[in-house]
C-alpha cells in the first residue's frame, strides 16, 4: 500500500474544516518566524553598549542606551510571549473543527458503506484504525507545516548571520548535527506504523472486552455467569502484550536519541570553545561571542525543529493514510446512473426470479434459485428453521446486499435501476434485532417517517394500531419520556413494550411493502393475536411479508412459502399446506401440540 501519501491531501481537509483559523495560524507563523532574529540582535547591542559603557566618561548615559535595548529586547520578549498565546488559542479552536469535521466524514463513510463491510472483520480493522488517526492527525499535519516554516525563517535569519560574520563551516556543522537524530525519527516512524497495522485486531479485541465489561447489553450475563474476573483478566493480558510491544519500541528509539543527542551537544560545544578563541584573541566582541553562540545555538535548534517538524509530516500523513484507506473504500451496491422512479402504485407487484446469494466472506451459498411472487396487496410469509434464509431474502430486497446471480424486480423493473434511498423509502421493515434507539418514545415511531413533523397525528395512531399507546401513557412524560436507562429520567421497557414501540415505527412509514421479521416474538399470546387482528386493515392496500416461526400468526397470510437450507421446498395457504402433508403440516401440527 502507498504509504507517502501527498501533503495537499490532509492540509485540504484542513482548509475545508476552518479556513478562518488556519489564515491566522499563517499569519502569525510569518511574524513569530521574524521575532528570533530580532531578539539576537538586541541582544549584541545590548552586550556591546555595556561593554562600552565600563570605558564611558558618564556611566550615567551610557546606561540609559543600555537601559533603552533592553526595554526594546523586553518588547519584543513581550510580544513574542503574546503571540504564543494566540497561536495557542487559534491552534486549539483549529484542533477542535478539525476534530468535529473529521469525525463527520467519518460518520458520513460509515453510513455509505454496504452492510457487507459490517460483517468483515477487515473493514472493522480498517475503520478502527481510522478512526484512531482521523481526529489529530490533520491538525498535527497543520501544526508541522507551520512548525517547518516557522523555523525555516528564523534559520535563513540565522545562517546568513553566521555566514556573513562567521566562516561557512559553521554553517555545515549546524547543518549536519541535527540530520542523525531526523533518519532515526523516520525509521521509529514506520516501524511503529507497522507494529500498528499488525496489531489493530488485538487492539479491537481488548475494546470488546471493554463493552462487555460496561455496556448495559451485557450487564446481567456477565454477573450471572460471573464472567467479570475473566474478561478482566484477559482484557490485562491483552494490553500487557501490546504495552510491553510498545516499550521494545520506545526503548530502542530511547537509546539511538540518546547516541545523537550526545553527537549534536558535543557539534554546539566544540562551537562555542572557537567562538570564545575568537573573542579572547580580539577577532571578535564580547557582543558578538554571545550573539554568534546564541544564534548558532538556535540555529541548530531550529533546523532541529525544522527537519523534526518535516519527519513529523512523513510520520503523521504515514498514519493518516489508514483514513485514506477507510475513505477509499466503494459500495458493492452502486447507485444506477439513469435511475428509474419506483412504480406508484405497484401494478404487477415484486417477482425473484431464480435468485442465489452467497455473503462475501461466506463459503456456500444461502439462497439458491429462490422463485416467488409477491402481488400488490398481498400477505406472504415466510417460514423455515434457523438459517433456512428468509431474513437474508428479506436484506436482498431491501438492496442491502445485491443478489450474487438472478434478479429481484418491481413491476418489472430490476431493483439495480432504483436510487436506493426511493427504493427504500417503499419499504417499511422491522427486523428480528430492532434497535431500542434511547430517545422519547415520540422520537422512537417518528423515526420511521422523519418525513414527518415530529408532533404529526399519525404517531399517535401508529402506536395505538401496534398496541403501544397504552404503554406510553403510562410513562412519566407520556410521548416525551426518554426510553431506556442510559441517560437521566429514562425508563426503561419490557422486551415486549419495545417491540410494540418498533411496530408502531414501522406502521408509520407511508410505504408500499411492510416487512415483519419475528414482528410478535417478545409479545404475549393476547397481545399477538391483537396486533394480528388489526394487522389485516393495517396492511391494506400494502404489500407485506412476514417471518415468523410462530406458524399460528402466518395463518392468515395469502401465500407461505416454506425455506429449507435457502431453497424454497412448499409453497401455498395455510390449508393447502396442511392438506399436503409435508414439511408445512409437520412443523404446524408439532406446534400445535403444545397447545393442546
Amino acid at each position: 500500500m502507498k504509504h507517502s501519501l501527498p501533503f495537499a491531501r490532509a492540509l485540504g481537509l484542513v482548509w475545508r474544516s476552518s479556513p478562518g483559523w488556519t489564515m491566522a495560524s499563517v499569519f502569525l507563523m510569518l511574524v513569530q518566524g521574524a521575532l528570533p532574529l530580532a531578539a539576537l540582535y538586541l541582544i549584541k547591542l545590548v552586550v556591546d553598549a555595556a561593554a562600552a559603557g565600563l570605558a564611558a566618561p558618564d556611566r550615567g548615559i551610557a546606561f540609559e542606551r543600555v537601559a533603552l535595548l533592553i526595554g526594546l529586547a523586553g518588547a519584543v520578549a513581550l510580544l513574542a510571549a503574546l503571540l504564543r498565546s494566540i497561536a495557542g488559542l487559534v491552534s486549539e479552536a483549529q484542533a477542535h473543527e478539525v476534530t468535529d469535521y473529521m469525525r463527520d466524514i467519518l460518520h458520513a463513510k460509515s453510513i455509505e458503506v454496504d452492510l457487507a463491510y459490517y460483517e468483515n472483520p477487515q473493514y472493522h480493522d480498517t475503520l478502527h484504525r481510522a478512526q484512531q488517526e482521523a481526529p489529530f492527525r490533520p491538525t498535527r499535519i497543520v501544526n508541522g507545516l507551520v512548525q517547518v516554516f516557522q523555523s525555516g525563517i528564523s534559520l535563513v535569519a540565522v545562517v546568513s548571520l553566521l555566514l556573513f560574520s562567521l566562516h561557512w563551516g559553521f554553517v555545515v556543522i549546524l547543518a549536519l548535527a541535527p540530520i542523525p537524530g531526523v533518519l532515526l525519527r523516520l525509521k521509529f516512524a514506520n516501524e511503529m506504523y507497522r507494529w500498528q497495522r499488525l496489531r489493530t485486531s488485538t487492539e479491537r479485541r481488548v475494546q470488546y472486552y471493554d463493552w462487555l465489561l460496561t455496556v448495559s447489553y451485557y450487564v446481567k450475563e456477565v454477573r450471572l455467569f460471573n464472567l467479570g474476573s475473566l474478561f478482566m483478566r484477559r482484557v490485562s493480558d491483552l494490553r500487557r502484550q501490546l504495552r510491553q510491544e510498545k516499550l521494545k519500541i520506545a526503548t530502542r528509539r530511547s537509546i539511538a536519541e540518546m547516541v545523537t543527542q550526545a553527537g549534536a551537544t558535543i557539534a554546539i560545544f566544540g562551537s562555542f570553545a572557537f567562538i570564545a578563541y575568537r573573542t579572547v584573541q580580539g577577532t571578535v566582541s564580547l557582543g558578538d561571542l554571545v550573539m554568534f553562540y546564541q544564534a548558532f545555538q538556535r540555529g541548530q535548534e531550529f533546523l532541529r525543529e525544522m527537519l523534526s517538524g518535516l519527519a513529523g509530516l512523513y510520520e503523521n500523513n504515514l498514519f493518516l493514510s489508514n483514513l485514506y484507506e477507510f475513505l477509499a473504500l466503494k459500495s458493492k451496491v452502486t447507485e444506477p446512473s439513469h435511475p428509474q422512479p419506483v412504480a406508484r402504485p405497484m401494478q404487477t407487484g415484486i417477482v425473484f426470479d431464480n435468485v442465489s446469494f452467497q455473503y462475501p466472506t461466506g463459503s456456500r451459498k444461502v439462497l439458491e434459485g429462490i422463485n416467488l411472487t409477491i402481488r400488490p396487496r398481498e400477505i406472504v410469509a415466510l417460514v423455515g428453521e434457523n438459517g433456512a434464509g428468509k431474513t437474508t431474502l428479506v436484506k436482498l430486497f431491501c438492496r442491502l446486499y445485491d443478489p450474487t446471480s438472478g434478479r429481484i424486480t418491481i413491476d418489472g423493473c430490476d431493483l439495480g435501476r432504483f436510487k436506493t434511498a426511493e427504493l427504500r423509502r417503499e419499504i417499511s421493515v422491522i427486523f428480528q434485532d430492532y434497535v431500542h434507539y434511547q430517545t422519547t418514545a415520540r422520537e422512537n415511531i417518528w423515526f420511521g417517517n422523519i418525513d414527518l413533523p415530529p408532533n404529526h397525528r399519525r404517531i399517535l395512531s401508529s402506536a395505538r394500531d401496534a398496541g403501544a399507546h397504552d404503554v406510553i401513557s403510562c410513562l412519566p412524560h407520556g410521548y416525551e419520556t426518554v426510553l431506556g436507562n442510559l441517560f437521566e429520567e429514562g425508563k426503561e421497557l419490557s422486551i415486549g413494550e419495545w417491540q410494540k414501540i418498533a411496530l408502531a415505527r414501522a406502521f408509520l412509514r407511508d410505504s408500499q411493502v411492510i416487512v415483519l421479521d419475528e414482528p410478535t416474538s417478545a409479545l404475549d399470546a393476547k397481545a399477538e393475536y391483537e396486533v394480528f387482528k388489526k394487522f389485516r386493515q393495517l396492511a391494506k392496500g400494502r404489500a407485506a411479508i412476514i417471518i415468523s416461526h410462530r406458524l399460528s400468526t402466518v395463518k392468515m397470510a395469502d401465500c407461505i412459502y416454506v425455506l429449507q437450507d435457502g431453497r424454497i421446498i412448499e409453497s401455498g395457504t395455510h390449508d393447502e399446506l396442511v392438506r399436503r402433508g409435508a414439511t408445512y403440516a409437520y412443523l404446524f401440527e408439532t406446534q400445535a401440540q403444545n397447545y393442546r
